[in-house]
């Protein structure tokens, strides 16, 4: 559904995004995930036909971005990290609008702006001055002025910043009903937002994509079987020099009858080890399992990582 292919953006000598290339699939919601100064937005701002790229391509539905811009137009909805809505108009007149922009048949604008305003709880404030309105429910006009044409990919550029918790949690769940039915880009650099909401996650840094992958997987790749913890009757010293001779043991940390077992990254998988070692030492072994990784820890790692390009990262 969107297959973008060594995408550039250079500003004089210096690259905003540099050689990006990811594929995002029918009814996938993809977390776009990196720091401020990244590139997310630009990226964005290329998808959708806000800006050109200086090198590569990007298709959206079929639908070369730059060859075909007003067809890209029609498959997508965008909704900026400011929402493009105009205080002074109603909800639904505001919306009607959006649909006629969007050339939705005349016919269909009404039943269009009905569905929208149904999807997005938006019915109770349709006669409401957008203007006199929170700013979760400006939000979610800005969503369901993306939404309207029932476009095949929704672009999401940071779409709870600035919302209250309550706003937030509202907002991600009405984004991961999304899916199946549209396929999401969501641009963010909240962590928790993307766990919430994504089934997979591309991150990038300096304008430059450093990971792609399901949460679960990335975590593997990161620290895969990194740390186990090990709860034991007797943790006698004799077992615990042991257990820190086996190869690709990192390190044996000792808190009373609990072991937390570092391993090298990139070792083989040493947990049969680390157990049977315990058990013909006699530590009596009543509890074994993997540490969890946070997402902070997987986003810290990824995005303190040199790129090769370092010095060409001023990015948007």
């Amino acid at each position: 559904m969107i297959q973008v292919s060594h995408l550039t953006k250079l500003y004089g000598p210096r690259a905003a995004i540099s050689d990006l290339s990811f594929e995002v699939k029918k009814g996938e919601i993809v977390g776009f995930l990196g720091p401020n100064g990244a590139g997310k937005s630009t990226t964005m701002k290329i998808l959708t036909g806000f800006m050109p790229a200086s090198e590569g391509s990007a298709k959206i539905a079929g639908y070369d971005v730059f060859e075909n811009p007003i067809e890209v137009k029609r498959n997508i909805g965008f909704l900026p990290e400011n929402p493009p809505v105009y205080p002074e108009m109603k909800v639904q007149d505001y919306l009607q609008f959006a649909a006629e922009l969007h050339q939705v048949p005349r016919e269909k604008v009404r039943a269009a702006v009905d569905q929208v305003l149904a999807k997005t709880s938006l019915g109770d404030v349709r006669n409401r001055l957008i203007g006199n309105l929170s700013k979760g429910y400006r939000q979610r006009v800005g969503l369901a002025q993306a939404m309207v044409h029932n476009p095949a990919v929704l672009i999401l550029d940071e779409p709870t910043v600035g919302l209250d918790p309550k706003q937030i949690i509202e907002i991600r769940e009405l984004i991961k009903g999304l899916g199946g039915e549209h396929t999401v880009i969501l641009s963010s650099h909240i962590l928790p937002e993307v766990t919430a909401t994504c089934e997979r996650i591309i991150v990038i840094n300096k304008g430059r994509i450093v990971a792609e992958d399901t949460l679960d997987q990335l975590t593997a790749r990161i620290k895969r079987g990194l740390i186990y913890s090990m709860l034991v009757k007797s943790p006698a010293q004799e077992g615990v020099s042991a257990i820190r001779n086996i190869p690709g043991v990192q390190t044996v940390t000792q808190v009373g009858p609990k072991l937390v077992v570092e391993i090298q990254p990139g070792s083989p998988e040493v947990r049969d080890q680390i157990v049977e070692t315990a058990v013909k030492r006699e530590m009596g072994v009543l509890e074994f399992s993997t540490e969890k990784v946070s997402l902070e820890e997987i986003f810290l790692q990824l995005t303190t990582i040199e790129t090769p390009n370092e010095t060409a990262g001023v990015a948007v």
